[in-house]
Formats: structure tokens, C-alpha cells, sequence
């Protein structure tokens, strides 16, 4: 009866250590996946954040390239504590788990909060900051992002295009005679922005708050989904972390 109680424990921890390695391969995948979803937040869509009042979406991302690495750190982690059943470095492996679940959990919150709060947060800033900002100097990257929001998304001013006579720039001598920025122009060409009809610029197409709204939440949508859904697939990586950790402890005694 003992030799079969020690084949049956050993046969358990075995398939285990082979459950937790699997698993260890499809968590280094993800930690890639939400790596490169922070990332791609940073580098490719951030051109907006200059136009965001608030840090919270700049500040998902970051959550998001951390736990990934993080993450991918901890898989390798566990690979090497799985196979040399070294009981310190799977408490080691829980604890980073643990953490990476809170991060993403941040990240995923946060996300969400932000998504409730955006559609107030752009009302009240961004037509403000069009006004204030746009061709003002030390806000070169506030102008750059106006004119690639108002050319990529087809749109002239925050709510339509006679937001830009409140303008500084506008009703300043810079402005060249201009009533709305070259980029507001269909056809961008130097000084397009003279004439505002409808023939020329976006201007029955509406402005640029909602279309940046639809695009933000968008995006945060998909980092509060990377962050819970990677955090709820991690709730079983400690499961099999307990049972591993457990089952060599009774070997060891």
C-alpha cells in the first residue's frame, strides 16, 4: 500500500511539473502579447497625448510594457523552478505572479475608469487647449498632434470649425490671414486655411472631439481587456504554483 501511495504521489507531482511548464510556455506568450500591446499604446498611438488633460492613459500603457516584461521574466522563472522542483524558487514564481496580477489589475481598472471619464475630460480641455495651445511656442507637439488628428480623422476644430476664431493664434498676425489651420483643408497646400468653405475644409464633417473619444476608447478598451483577461488566466498559474509547491512537500517529509 506505501509503494503505491509514493507512485501515485510521484506520478501526481510528474504531471504537474508538465501542467506548470505548458502553462509557463503560454504565460512567456502572453507576457509578449501584453508587452507588445503597451508598446504599441507608446509608440504608434500616442501622438494624442499631448491633446489628454489627464496621465492615466499614458499611464496604462506603461503598467501594460512592465507587467509584460515582468511577465516574461517570471515564465522563464518558472520553467526553471517547475524542472529543478526547487521549492524556494516557486515561492519566488507565486510572489512575482501575485504581483503581475495586481499590475494588470491597475492597468485594467484604470483603463476603465479613464473610459467613463474621457468623454467629460474632452469636453472641458480640449477646445481650451486647440485655442491656447495650437502654433504657441514650447507646444510644438500640441500642434503636431492637432494637425495629424484633423487630417487623419477629417475633421476642422474641437466641436466644428468655428471653434478656431477663438484661436490665439487665428486672431494673432502669424496666422498669415488664415481663419482655420492649413490642416482643417481637404487638399492641404500652403495657406489653404484662408477660406473656409465647405468645398474646402472638413467642415459639414463635423469635430474632432467625438472622433477622438471613439478612438481613445477604443484603445483603452483593448488594454483593459489584455490586462483582466492575462490577470484571470494568471488565477490558475498560482493554483498550480499551490499544488506543485504542496505535492513536493510531501514528498520532501
Amino acid at each position: 500500500m506505501g509503494e503505491f501511495n509514493e507512485k501515485k504521489t510521484t506520478c501526481g507531482t510528474v504531471c504537474l511539473k508538465y501542467l506548470l511548464f505548458t502553462y509557463n510556455c503560454c504565460f512567456w506568450l502572453a507576457g509578449l502579447a501584453v508587452m507588445a500591446v503597451g508598446i504599441w499604446t507608446l509608440a504608434l498611438k500616442s501622438d494624442y497625448i499631448s491633446l489628454l488633460a489627464s496621465g492615466t492613459y499614458l499611464a496604462t500603457a506603461y503598467i501594460l510594457v512592465v507587467a509584460g516584461a515582468v511577465v516574461m521574466v517570471t515564465g522563464v522563472l518558472g520553467c526553471c523552478a517547475t524542472f529543478k522542483e526547487r521549492r524556494n524558487l516557486l515561492r519566488l514564481y507565486f510572489i512575482l505572479l501575485l504581483l503581475i496580477f495586481l499590475l494588470e489589475i491597475i492597468a485594467g481598472v484604470l483603463a476603465y475608469v479613464y473610459y467613463q471619464q474621457l468623454n467629460t475630460e474632452l469636453k472641458e480641455n480640449l477646445k481650451d487647449t486647440m485655442a491656447k495651445r495650437y502654433h504657441q511656442p514650447g507646444h510644438e507637439a500640441v500642434t503636431s498632434a492637432v494637425d495629424q488628428l484633423q487630417q487623419e480623422f477629417h475633421c476642422c476644430g474641437s466641436n466644428n470649425s468655428q471653434d478656431w476664431r477663438d484661436s490665439e493664434w487665428i486672431r494673432s498676425g502669424e496666422a498669415g490671414g488664415r481663419v482655420v489651420p492649413d490642416s482643417c483643408c481637404k487638399t492641404v497646400v500652403a495657406g489653404c486655411g484662408q477660406r473656409d468653405h465647405a468645398s474646402n475644409i472638413y467642415k459639414v464633417e463635423g469635430g474632432c472631439i467625438t472622433k477622438l473619444e471613439t478612438f481613445i476608447q477604443e484603445h483603452l478598451r483593448v488594454i483593459g481587456a489584455v490586462g483582466t483577461g492575462i490577470a484571470c488566466v494568471q488565477v490558475f498559474g498560482m493554483i498550480f504554483t499551490c499544488c506543485l509547491y504542496r505535492s513536493l512537500k510531501l514528498e520532501h517529509y
